[in-house]
């Protein structure tokens, strides 16, 4: 006898690894990147709608496993999200993530992803948000410390978003400088690999931090910072895990997602727990003020929050249809009489 066949409500879009590549190509990065920052800044104007908590950390010695959930009363989201800097020299990816969006009226998921790469499109799609609100107008340089796989994404989001189109290229890896040069060859960006932090920074308008050592690293020291210049902090993510000297931070005026998870997790660990900074979301909203003058410094200490990655699952949803990159994935028992599971398993064993 055949098995019976799922119901429909059994059924869950999935969209693989293989699916989400075949998404960006179909809709371009450049173009993705630009919408989803647009889901993001949306979300981020009706903040206050959010149920909002520090992610779920369990560290170890190796790395961090976290869960990332959030609701806005109507969809419920998660992120599943590992970071592990030794993982590359074992040939592992640094940063892997799944996520599941769900209808809160009934718990049911409408979307079940790889967020692997949803998460780096996010990622820069939130910086160049930011960077909207908080570099200079006329910034047309950005410093890339730290070339690894979240490099193309924030130089295209920057190029997209700001019209950013020269990018210094820096890692202590000369091998992933010529990886992220070779990949942006056809940006239309100009592109300098340079043989030092100090070298990539000078000249640039902004400067983007990315690196994935776990520890506290000292990325950009006092004096390379002058006047007038947006730093975008997104290496340091965790306790124990930062990018920047004490002492930019007192010099800068500080930007921030969620506060309370940032001073655990972001630069801001280095400081006082009343030092003064302001939540993203109220800029954008027009309650606070972002950048205000030519010679301010201005720092975005991103350490990435559930509601981007909401944001970014709605608009992923959002696209199945346009698309059609997804698969139909039998993940949710659904018995006919919603009592009799155990009728249900046992009549499978006909079809075996």
């Amino acid at each position: 006898m055949a098995a019976p066949n799922p119901s429909a409500l059994a059924m869950v879009p999935f969209v693989s690894v293989q699916d989400m590549m075949r998404i960006v190509n179909a809709i371009g990065p450049r173009q993705m990147l630009r919408e989803i920052c647009a889901y993001i800044e949306a979300d981020f104007l009706r903040w206050e709608t959010f149920d909002k908590t520090p992610r779920i950390p369990a560290h170890s010695e190796e790395g961090v496993i976290e869960l990332m959930p959030t609701t806005d009363g109507e969809h419920y989201g998660f992120k599943y999200v590992n970071g592990h800097p030794a993982n590359m020299a074992r040939g592992y990816q640094t940063v892997t993530a799944f996520g599941v969006l769900a209808k809160v009226s009934n718990g049911y998921p409408v979307l079940f992803t790889e967020m692997t790469i949803l998460t780096a499109l996010r990622t820069a799609a939130t910086s160049a948000m930011a960077a909207k609100y908080l570099a200079p107008k006329s910034a047309r340089t950005m410093a890339m410390i730290g070339n690894g796989a979240q490099c193309e994404f924030q130089a295209l989001a920057f190029q997209e978003v700001l019209g950013i189109d020269t990018v210094h290229l820096f890692d202590i890896d000369p091998k992933a400088s010529e990886k992220a040069a070779r990949n942006l060859a056809d940006a239309g960006l100009k592109l300098r690999i340079c043989a030092s932090a100090e070298e990539a920074v000078a000249g640039a308008d902004i400067i983007t931090t990315c690196t994935a050592d776990k520890q506290n690293a000292t990325v950009l020291t006092d004096n390379m910072v002058g006047a007038g210049v947006h730093i975008n902090a997104i290496g340091g993510d965790c306790p124990g895990k930062t990018e920047l000297h004490r002492d930019i931070l007192h010099r800068a005026d500080i930007f921030v997602e969620y506060p309370a998870q940032t001073r655990i997790e972001g630069e801001i660990q280095a400081l006082a727990a009343d030092h003064p900074v302001t939540e993203l979301w109220q800029v954008i909203a027009g309650q606070k003020t972002g950048r205000s003058t030519e010679r301010q410094i201005t720092l975005f200490d991103s350490v990435g929050f559930a509601i981007e990655d909401f944001s970014a699952l709605r608009y992923l949803r959002d696209q199945l249809e346009r698309t059609g990159h997804f698969a139909q994935l039998d993940l949710l028992a659904d018995p006919d009489d919603p009592r009799d599971l155990f009728g249900m398993v046992n009549r499978a064993k006909e079809s075996v």
